[in-house]
């Protein structure tokens, strides 16, 4: 028999004590539960107005001009027929077209990108492989340039840089393929922006230079299909849309010499393709950029604080859909005390938005109608 040992009775009910600590398993206490991040809701503002459609056209881009008599233009890029077509801005009347079918000055293949310096149009022509500038009010051509260096050219953004010298920047989306729906390889990538040095002399004669291109090569940053372009340099930025869903349509940001920084408008803006975009300043030196999400059956547009490109809110109309370039004119007229910001409709109207209405609407900042 084995012999047995009796443990004190003070020493069993210790060793009894531990045995049930080691046994028992701690109490945690669960982390809060975590906030999900809802995004803004979209707001709805009414336009103004929209024009009557001309499907045939397929409007791309637009800027404004105000006239000589007070009015003030809006003038769009009519890619399938090829010319411009003049809108009065507070109305949305149909008020001439200008140009047609060919390569001849004054005239257009696949115009795309447009934008107003003073009284000069500067036209972004596809097909032609050229910037064409004419003057304003009569559309009388200037002269031309990029046709040695464009391939595909879309966008156009201009600075000037000092008195009668400007820097124009035009996006050149070039592909390969049967049905150019092919991006280039990433060493090409860096030509999607090109850079011009434009003056004009006594005469009025247009001198250019070109300086050059820049973009992104690496697999995730690269541009792959280029239109929209804006910058703002006060901030030293310049914002470039990318469109190409198969990887992430949004904007990237450059700075004003064509360096890429690293960042893009923050991850998951766009639902559909990044297009039109456009700088609203403010009087306080603050601001807010509008970039389309091109979107059926409505566009929605985005805005995202000028200097922090944080997101501002959203909103939406009643009617503007498939949005592709937008025009904001933040100067008074008749109609719109407070400016407005135009948008193409579905490739076949313009609509218009006061932008005293957004400002309140979305809760901006009140030095945006001052």
């Amino acid at each position: 028999m084995t012999p047995r040992f009796l443990l004190p009775p003070a020493i069993a009910s210790l060793l009894a004590v531990l045995v049930t600590a080691c046994a028992t398993t701690p109490s945690i206490t669960p982390p809060p539960p975590t906030t999900a991040q809802v995004a803004p809701a979209v707001r709805t503002v009414l336009e103004r107005y929209v024009s009557a459609e001309s499907p045939q056209d397929e409007l791309d881009s637009l800027a404004t001009w105000p006239t000589e008599d007070g009015h003030t233009w809006l003038i769009a890029t009519a890619k399938s027929t090829h010319r411009l077509v003049v809108f009065d801005a507070d109305t949305g009347k149909r008020l001439r077209e200008v140009g047609g079918e060919g390569s001849q000055p004054g005239q257009f293949r696949r115009p795309n990108g447009i934008t107003v310096y003073g009284d000069m149009a500067f036209v972004v022509e596809r097909d032609n492989h050229r910037v064409q500038v004419l003057s304003l009010p009569d559309f009388k051509p200037l002269g031309s340039f990029g046709e040695k260096e464009l391939r595909s050219p879309y966008g156009i953004w201009l600075d000037e840089t000092e008195p009668g010298e400007l820097e124009v920047y035009v996006t050149d989306s070039f592909m390969y393929g049967k049905k150019f729906d092919q991006v280039p390889p990433l060493a090409e990538l860096d030509q999607r922006v090109r850079r011009f040095r434009v003056q004009f002399d006594q005469t009025g004669r247009l001198r250019t230079h070109y300086a050059g291109s820049f973009g992104d090569t690496s697999e995730d940053a690269a541009l792959r299909m280029v239109e929209s372009i804006a910058g703002d340099p006060d901030n030293d930025r310049l914002l470039i849309a990318d469109e190409d869903r198969r990887h992430e349509s949004t904007l990237r940001e450059y700075s004003i010499s064509g360096r890429y920084t690293g960042r893009s408008l923050p991850q998951d803006s766009f639902a559909a393709e990044a297009e039109g975009v456009a700088l609203w300043t403010c009087g306080d030196a603050s601001g807010y950029w509008i970039a389309v999400d091109q979107l059926a059956p409505l566009t929605i547009f985005h805005l995202f604080d000028r200097a922090t490109l944080e997101p501002r809110g959203s909103f939406q109309g009643e009617t503007t859909a498939h949005t592709d370039g937008v025009a904001l004119h933040a100067a008074t007229t008749a109609q719109f005390p407070n400016g407005a910001l135009f948008a193409v409709h579905d490739d076949k109207s313009v609509t218009a938005f006061d932008l005293g209405e957004v400002a309140r609407g979305l809760e901006l900042s009140p030095a945006c109608t001052q």
